[in-house]
């Protein structure tokens, strides 16, 4: 068959699957499969798929037939502009922590404009968020810690593949634990922790509940425990940061902010909304003097 066969064939039997967006799934699989851009492979349409690929081509689609994210088949996400590996260590970077990323290298820089502040970033998964800063502001010192060894080796992978390896120095251990060892005292602390509920956990769609890491999304009863204990760490620092920035579920940001303002005195707290409006991002700032 030619690869536009391929294409028709396969997007309408991840259709009958019940695969949301088949047709998106199988472009990307068949451009997996070729290792061709997006244009080559619409350029290349008419072209007769090698027969030496219809196996690892069915295998792809049954993959993603039973559920698999493409992310995961394919072996990587684009976050920020950079291409990012990811396997089933990690979450599957998203766009909205995108926003996160962009509002703490502005106010990162605006809080520092002559300094190298040291940034903590707390869970690090595949590295998206402590990458993508040490990538667009070199004289910034990068920290990201894990609990999990697997998440650590895929994030260390991802800062070499960008060239910041020398940059992000990661840690093993929870949350805030690895900094209070060493007396290390950031200036900027950013985390997009678990936050989903256990009661939501059986409604998550079968791609995320089924293949992405559990440590890595649940974050309690009320999806709130990680925040507890990460801003109950914060006044144990050798000084209290100058920039919070957390990602959190829908419906959590007053209950985060409210954390934040009972932990210590913060010159501002506020909320960054995600595409579709909701408060996903809770920024505090205790202004320089």
């Amino acid at each position: 068959m030619t690869i536009r066969e391929a294409y028709v064939e396969a997007s309408s039997f991840l259709a009958e699957q019940g695969v949301g967006e088949s047709g998106s799934c199988a472009e990307l699989l068949l451009q997996h499969l070729l290792g061709w851009s997006r244009t080559e492979l619409f350029l290349r349409w008419q072209e007769q798929l090698p027969l030496e690929l219809a196996d690892a081509w069915s295998q792809l689609i049954s993959r993603k037939a039973a559920g698999e994210p493409v992310q995961y088949i394919t072996g990587k996400q684009e976050f920020y502009g950079l291409p990012f590996a990811v396997n089933g260590a990690v979450l599957i970077p998203r766009p909205e922590t995108e926003l996160l990323v962009e509002t703490i290298l502005h106010e990162g820089s605006r809080l520092f404009p002559q300094a190298a502040p040291l940034l903590a970033d707390v869970g690090t998964g595949s590295g998206a968020i402590p990458v993508t800063i040490a990538h667009a502001r070199p004289a910034w010192r990068v920290y990201s810690s894990d609990i999990s060894a697997p998440a650590l080796e895929v994030a260390r992978a991802n800062a070499q593949r960008h060239g910041v390896a020398e940059r992000v120095t990661l840690l093993e251990g929870d949350l805030l634990e690895p900094y209070l060892v060493r007396r290390l005292a950031p200036d900027i602390v950013v985390s997009n922790p678990p936050y989903i509920p256990d009661s939501d956990v059986p409604a998550l769609q079968p791609e995320v509940r089924l293949y992405e890491p559990h440590t890595a999304l649940v974050g309690g009863p009320d999806g709130l425990d990680l925040y507890r204990r990460l801003i109950a760490q914060l006044p144990l620092l050798p000084h209290l940061p100058t920039l919070v920035g957390l990602e959190v579920g829908i419906r959590q940001a007053e209950d985060v902010a409210a954390m934040l303002r009972s932990c210590a005195e913060w010159d501002t707290i506020r909320f960054v909304p995600d595409l579709a409006g909701i408060n996903r991002h809770v920024i505090a700032i205790r202004e320089k003097r």
